[in-house]
């Protein structure tokens, strides 16, 4: 009794890590399945890790409601073991009935890949990424439903990396590509993994195959998966195409998420003919792969070999020591009997011993004592010729063992040749122009340490490799003085921006656009000055022109044009002097000088000519420049009244306040005005300047 509360009835199957034990919950009287850490995992180096792992599992399902998905009731620690208590699940895994029909019919495989797809999308709403998703965890209760289990490798997307342990844990046939290549879990991986479960279901094999783990895993990442019309002939393509989608290699060709997958596949669903639908493979056509088996785990890294179960009985704590009837057996994993080990057990592949053996010659009794003297006498050397020659031996082994560890194979790993390089006989072969995110697989698939660092090229492609220490296939890397290989990656050809402001001459880039693309990363800048033209409008070194779009992004070395205005244009002042005013301003007007006219009276030039300008004529100016015009309104005049009749001295000062010079002459008997010079408009000077003169001609 497991905290006075779970029965133990008996042990359903044992995994990697825990016995799943069929109980009755006495408090609620059901059914329970109930998962128990194994005793030495438990007590184990790395028990913090699988004890995370089992609280993973619980907290993972519980947060998920949905008809498809295995319930956890409950988690505990019993005697120093955790345990998880389940749902018990009527029916067998997806493994059973695979083995039992080989291949499955379109329906019963939409069926089937729908409600775990309705499951998942429960998951993936909650941001629950699955990661283990295989034939062994989709159970199929007695209703013929599916139920999905074991969430014990699920995490928050949010927080998916695969293993802080450096683990790979999942099984080898099912892991996306980017599982394997970047140690991320995502939503699509899951979408992966149940599109590789609907190819098996349907051409009776896993796409990929190989008895080496370390291969599959590298198939996935560098291969497509074939579409089914290859392997079944005669398959509706939608439901080929269907199945391709979810197994797309980049993880953006497959759908987002399982809610996703599930609204494509009723889509699917509702136009697919009847045919389509009973279609199931030949018998008689292959699948294609190999015979070895599909769901080999998969692995990085090492964890202890699986300790043996514990065990419990319903009454004293300790299990039952036999087995039960595996036909009986309908439960949430694969029942006992129907294989020789859980195939669903996360594994470890270690490396074959590299210690030589030797083995020593059977040991003889000696002689009995009651034989002939000359028996006893009989000569060791043989003996110890015997001796000395296995002794031998096992130095030259030792010696070449350690050869092998310290000098040899053993003590180096060999740079292998990337897939995407062919490498010439009898020639070195560098690794620089390999893609390097296949080539990073390859070196994690060949175990070999590595540290890269990227970096601009304008020779090679964006994720290609630019340099390597070492860089030439074969060569050796030393697994003895923290060896690794050392890698610069192209980030491609560096981006620069033309500075969206450069044809405002009024901003800081704009002022100088030379050194605003320089500063912005360009180094291939042509400047035109033949195409350069002056300008009233952009001052001297602004942009004219440019070959590219302000605000667009181009390489670095492209090739940009400017052409800079050569600001105003100089000009001399003509000379206007004497002109008249329309043909002095045709001339301004042409040298573009701003020109502000004023009028003045003139003696000595006519009316409507040009009398000064300001600045002299020959003058160095610029165009826009300010120029001083004064014209002449001509000599200027006065009104000469009638003064016939008026008295001398008045007629005088009338004139003389006009600015007339008066002279008189006559009898001057009266005083009176008798006679005047000049009446009317008449000119104040003469041309040289002087005082007209009116003469008056006194009685």
């Amino acid at each position: 009794m497991i905290e006075g509360r779970y029965r133990v009835i008996r042990k359903i199957a044992e995994g990697g890590m825990a016995t799943v034990y069929e109980a009755e919950d006495t408090r609620l009287e059901r059914r329970v399945a109930i998962k128990i850490m194994h005793m030495q995992l438990a007590q184990g180096a790395h028990r913090e890790q699988f004890v995370e792992r089992f609280h993973r599992e619980a907290k993972s399902a519980a947060a998920i409601a949905n008809p498809h998905i295995v319930q956890v009731y409950d988690t505990g620690e019993f005697n120093g073991l955790d345990y998880l208590v389940m749902e018990y699940v009527h029916g067998v895994n997806l493994r059973h009935d695979m083995n039992l029909q080989g291949t499955f019919s379109v329906r019963e495989m939409l069926r089937v890949i729908s409600e775990t797809l309705d499951g998942l999308a429960a998951a993936h709403r909650v941001g629950v990424v699955h990661r283990d998703i295989k034939p062994e965890n989709i159970l199929i209760n007695d209703r013929g439903h599916v139920q999905i289990t074991d969430f014990g490798l699920a995490k928050a997307a949010s927080q998916a990396t695969l293993s802080t342990t450096g683990m790979l844990l999942g099984t080898a046939a099912y892991l996306a590509p980017e599982m394997i290549e970047d140690n991320k879990a995502t939503m699509q991986g899951d979408l992966y993994s149940v599109g590789i479960m609907a190819w098996e279901m349907l051409a009776g094999d896993v796409p990929f195959t190989s008895d080496n783990p370390v291969t599959m895993v590298f198939k996935h990442v560098h291969e497509d998966v074939p579409s089914l019309t290859s392997t079944c002939p005669g398959i509706n393509q939608q439901v080929a195409d269907f199945v391709s989608h979810l197994t797309a290699r980049a993880v953006e060709a497959r759908p987002a998420d399982a809610s996703d997958a599930l609204h494509e596949l009723q889509q699917l669903t509702a136009n697919l003919p009847m045919d389509a639908w009973q279609y199931r493979k030949p018998a008689d056509v292959g699948t294609g792969g190999d015979t070895e088996e599909p769901t080999a785990p998969a692995l990085v890294g090492a964890i202890p070999a699986p300790p043996a179960p514990p065990l419990f009985d319903s009454r004293t704590g300790t299990a039952p020591q036999t087995g039960t009837d595996p036909a009986t057996a309908r439960t949430s994993v694969m029942p006992e009997g129907t294989a020789p080990q859980d195939v669903s057990a996360t594994q470890v592949i270690t490396p074959q011993d590299s210690t030589l053996t030797i083995g020593l010659m059977d040991a003889r009794p000696l002689d009995d004592q009651g034989s002939e003297p000359a028996k006893r006498k009989r000569s060791k050397k043989p003996l110890i010729i015997t001796l000395v020659v296995v002794l031998v031996v096992a130095l030259v082994a030792g010696a070449g063992g350690s050869w092998w560890y310290f000098l040899g194979p053993g003590s180096y790993w060999t740079l292998p040749q990337p897939t995407d390089i062919s490498c010439k006989e009898n020639t070195e072969c560098s690794i620089v122009g390999a893609k390097w995110s296949d080539y990073q697989s390859t070196l994690n698939v060949a175990n070999i340490p590595f540290t890269f660092s990227e970096a601009y090229s304008d020779t090679v492609a964006k994720g290609n490799i630019i340099s390597a220490d070492p860089q030439n296939v074969g060569t050796h890397i030393s697994k003895r003085h923290n060896g690794r290989i050392t890698v610069t990656v192209s980030l491609g050809v560096k981006q620069a921006t033309i500075p969206s402001d450069i044809a405002d001459p009024t901003s800081a880039d704009g002022k100088d656009p030379i050194k605003a693309l320089e500063n912005a990363g360009f180094t291939n800048i042509k400047r035109d000055d033949s195409s350069a033209e002056y300008s009233m409008t952009l001052p001297e070194g602004a942009l004219q022109s440019i070959s590219e779009t302000p605000g667009s992004t181009l390489d670095h070395n492209a090739e940009i044009t400017v052409v800079l205005s050569k600001g105003l244009m100089p000009v001399t002042m003509p000379d206007i002097v004497g002109k008249t005013k329309d043909e002095a301003m045709t001339a301004l007007d042409n040298a573009k000088l701003k020109t502000t006219v004023s009028e003045e009276y003139s003696d000595s030039v006519k009316s409507g000519s040009v009398i000064s300008a300001s600045p002299d004529s020959g003058t160095e100016l610029h165009w826009g420049d300010s120029v001083k015009l004064t014209v002449s309104k001509g000599p200027e005049t006065a009104d000469v009244p009638n003064l016939v009749g008026k008295s001398k001295s008045d007629a005088i000062k009338t004139l003389e306040s006009l600015g007339f010079e008066v002279k008189t002459g006559g009898l001057n008997i009266l005083g009176l005005v008798q006679q005047q010079s000049a009446t009317g408009k008449t000119r104040l000077r003469d041309t040289n300047g002087n005082k007209t003169v009116i003469t008056l001609t006194v009685v």
